[in-house]
């Protein structure tokens, strides 16, 4: 069986971290960054920029396991391989 790394993220996590941050964000959750923007998702998205996401992604395995992702280093490394 082959793992994806604790330390990695798939796109579609990015996208799903970004959109529930957008959500928590448009229901009133307190901002972590200095913005001048008003828009959840350009919001969210400086926050994930910022390595400020305060979330913590548990990933199902096929065992029905669930592994935690250390998701400040996944971030990181994320932000490192996809500098756009």
């Amino acid at each position: 069986m082959i793992e994806w790394p604790k330390d990695r993220l798939t796109r579609f996590e990015v996208a799903r971290i970004i959109g529930a941050r957008a959500l928590q964000i448009s229901l009133g959750a307190p901002l972590l960054i200095k913005t001048e923007s008003s828009d959840p998702i350009e919001i969210a998205e400086e926050e994930f920029r910022k390595i400020k996401i305060p979330m913590t992604i548990k990933r199902p395995m096929p065992d029905g396991s669930k592994e935690v992702v250390d998701i400040k280093k996944a971030i990181k490394n994320w932000l490192e391989e996809n500098p756009n």
